[in-house]
C-alpha cells in the first residue's frame, strides 16, 4: 500500500547518481522536518510503567500497515524522528517507542560525542543499556501490539519491524518472539545477531515466519563475517526467507546525526527497506 507523495515524486524524478544523493538528502530532510511537527507523542502502558512513544502515518484516513521502529542505542532524538517520518511517507503507520523509559526521562544524547566522551559513554552503559534487554523489550512488545490493534488508522494483519544498531537485534528478536504478528523484519548495522548468548536472535530462527533483511556494516567487529555466516545458516536451516548483505559503510551509518552517517548507503537502506515492506505488507 504505497501512496503517491511529494517525497516519492521527487525521488522518482531524481536520477540516482552519486552526485544526486546530497540534493536528494537535502530535500528529504526539509520534507521530514516539516512532517516531524505532525508526529504524535503518546504513552503505552506496559507491565513496568508508561512507555513514551511516537507515531506518524500518511495523510488520509487509511488504514495503513504498521511498522514498529526500534531505535538505536543513542536513544530518542530528532534523527530517529527523521527515520520515522520518512517511513510514514512510504505508506505505513509507524510506532517509535522509547526503549529507555525504565531509566527515566532524559535529554536527547549527542550522537557525535556519546561514545567518545568517557563520562557520556559510562552513563549510557550503566544507566541505559541495562534496561533495554531483549527480555524487557519483548515483554513491552506485547503492549505495543495491543496499542496498534486499537488504532483505527492501522490495518489489521501482519506488521513490519525495523531497527538500527541495538534496535536491529530487537527487530529480529521480535520476529521470532511474535511470529504470528511480524511479517517483515529488517536490521541495519546491527551487531551480535548470532552469538553464544541464550537470547541471541539466531536462536529464534525456527519460530520466524517473517521475511528477514539484514544489512551489516563493513569491518564491524560486532558483526564479523563468521557471524553473518552463522546467522545465515540458522535462517536457511529454518527455511526463513532472508537476505544478508554488507554495505560499504561504517557501523551507525543511517541516522543523520552520527559521525559515520553515509548518505549514499542510507539511500540504499531506504530502497531495501521499502522493497521488503512492499513485498510482505503491501
Amino acid at each position: 500500500m504505497i501512496v503517491e507523495t511529494e517525497l516519492e515524486a521527487h525521488v522518482t524524478a531524481t536520477p540516482q547518481r552519486p552526485q544526486a544523493v546530497p540534493r536528494l538528502l537535502s530535500f528529504v530532510r526539509r520534507f521530514t522536518n516539516r512532517r516531524r511537527q505532525q508526529m504524535l507523542k503518546t504513552e503505552i502502558r506496559t507491565a513496568d510503567g508508561l512507555c513514551p512513544a511516537y507515531t506518524d502515518h500518511p495523510q488520509g484516513a487509511g488504514p495503513w500497515p504498521a511498522v514498529v521502529l526500534f531505535m538505536d542505542g543513542i536513544g530518542i532524538r530528532p534523527a530517529m524522528f527523521e527515520i520515522a517520518t520518512r517511513l510514514a511517507t512510504c505508506g505505513y503507520y509507524v510506532l517509535l517507542p522509547d526503549l529507555y523509559y525504565r531509566a527515566g526521562a532524559y535529554e536527547p544524547m549527542n550522537a557525535r560525542t556519546v561514545f567518545s566522551d568517557p563520562e557520556a559513554r559510562r552513563v549510557l552503559s550503566e544507566r541505559f543499556f541495562p534496561v533495554a534487554t531483549a527480555a524487557n523489550i519483548m515483554a513491552d512488545m506485547r503492549a505495543f501490539l495491543d496499542f496498534l490493534a486499537r488504532q483505527a488508522q492501522v490495518r489489521p494483519g501482519g506488521i513490519g519491524t525495523t531497527g538500527y544498531c541495538m534496535g536491529g537485534s530487537l527487530s529480529l528478536t521480535a520476529a521470532g518472539t511474535y511470529p504470528e504478528h511480524v511479517a517483515a523484519a529488517a536490521a541495519y548495522h546491527a551487531g551480535r545477531l548470532a552469538t553464544d548468548a541464550p537470547d541471541s536472535p539466531h536462536r529464534l530462527a525456527a519460530r520466524m515466519r517473517a521475511r528477514v533483511y539484514v544489512a551489516g556494516a563493513s569491518a564491524d567487529p560486532s558483526f564479523p563475517d563468521d557471524m553473518k555466516a552463522r546467522l545465515g545458516e540458522a535462517l536457511r536451516a529454518a527455511g526463513v526467507e532472508h537476505l544478508i548483505e554488507t554495505y560499504e559503510a561504517r557501523h551507525g551509518w543511517v541516522p543523520s546525526d552520527t559521525p559515520v552517517h553515509d548518505p549514499a548507503a542510507t539511500e540504499r537502506h531506504w530502497q531495501s527497506l521499502q522493497a521488503l515492506l512492499r513485498a510482505r505488507l503491501g
